[in-house]
């Protein structure tokens, strides 16, 4: 395993080379001068040849790309255009608020889904399953805005059930403030997760080792349990894995709306501001994470399914 995974980790850099080579390619030659976005375009040519040398611009490209590597390698993304604060440090910063709203939302979304789809796929065909999937596909219908704005007016003012908006500085306090918004969240999901892990349960059981163990006399939910959940893991690992990226910038609305100090809040300010290094940063470290899941997800396939090789991977 663990060569697998260093090989692979090997496999990742002319990968995440080419990520970089666009990424650059895309805020230095295509996104325009940052220094004429950042004083407008009234400004005069002295002031933006100023800002052009004070930010590094006036380089030659080359150099400024390899910068750009070494600050990948280090994790040092110097600072940010509009606050002159360091963006590693912004972004560690950023992380606890974003954690503290994605983690709770991202694994009850994951295990409610899961036991909603369990039982809605033991029931297949009949009312409770017809009934389910219309319900699911409304789910998936309501816009995110909609599920805030009925949040915050509904539950928040009109009920007073959850806070408005908020932080707070204590573990209790984030509790209380971010109750409302995990609960959003699970909902923004679980529509389509649900959908998507009883088409995956569902096609399990019309395999034919389910027909041999029903021929056994084995019960129906110890079909589903020993053989059919086992089995089905493989789509629904790959498809609740490849969310983990999503976790950083998925709760950008939430965090806007509910004054969460977290990932979403600073990039939605780095596009009004158009701060590039900052919004460089965050596509790069989306991008890590997108290699990184994807190496996670064929780890935890060999750990549900011994049968699989490594060696024939990757």
């Amino acid at each position: 395993m663990w060569a697998y995974i260093i090989r692979r980790l090997i496999y990742s850099v002319p990968i995440l080379f080419g990520v970089a080579l666009v990424v650059f390619a895309l805020f230095n030659l295509v996104g325009g001068d940052p220094a004429v976005l950042l004083l407008g375009k009234h400004a005069t040519a002295e002031r933006v040849a100023m800002v052009r040398t004070e930010l590094g611009l006036d380089r030659p490209m080359v150099v400024q790309f390899g910068d750009y590597l070494k600050q990948i390698v280090t994790f040092d993304f110097g600072k940010s255009y509009t606050t002159r604060e360091e963006i590693s440090t912004k972004i560690l910063n950023g992380l606890g608020p974003t954690l503290c709203l994605t983690i709770p939302a991202f694994f009850l979304t994951a295990i409610i889904s899961l036991l909603i789809a369990l039982v809605v796929s033991y029931y297949r065909g009949r009312m409770i399953d017809r009934l389910s999937i219309i319900f699911f596909v409304f789910l998936m219908s309501m816009p995110a805005l909609a599920y805030i704005l009925f949040g915050q007016y509904i539950l928040a003012s009109k009920l007073g059930w959850f806070p408005i908006s908020g932080y707070g500085s204590s573990w209790s306090e984030r509790a209380y403030y971010l109750a409302l918004p995990v609960l959003i969240s699970v909902f923004l999901n679980l529509g389509s997760d649900i959908r998507f892990f009883r088409n995956s349960i569902i096609e399990e059981v019309g395999q034919d080792y389910v027909r041999t163990a029903r021929a056994k006399g084995l019960a129906e939910k110890w079909v589903y349990l020993k053989h059919v959940l086992k089995n089905s893991m493989i789509p629904v690992i790959t498809y609740v894995v490849i969310q983990i990226p999503y976790l950083v910038l998925g709760s950008l609305l939430l965090e806007s709306f509910f004054s969460i100090p977290g990932l979403g809040g600073m990039t939605v300010e780095a596009v009004n501001n158009s701060d590039f290094p900052v919004l460089k940063a965050m596509t790069t470290v989306i991008s890590l994470l997108y290699i990184l899941t994807t190496l996670l997800t064929d780890v935890l396939y060999r750990l549900v399914d011994p049968r699989m090789s490594f060696g024939k991977r990757g």
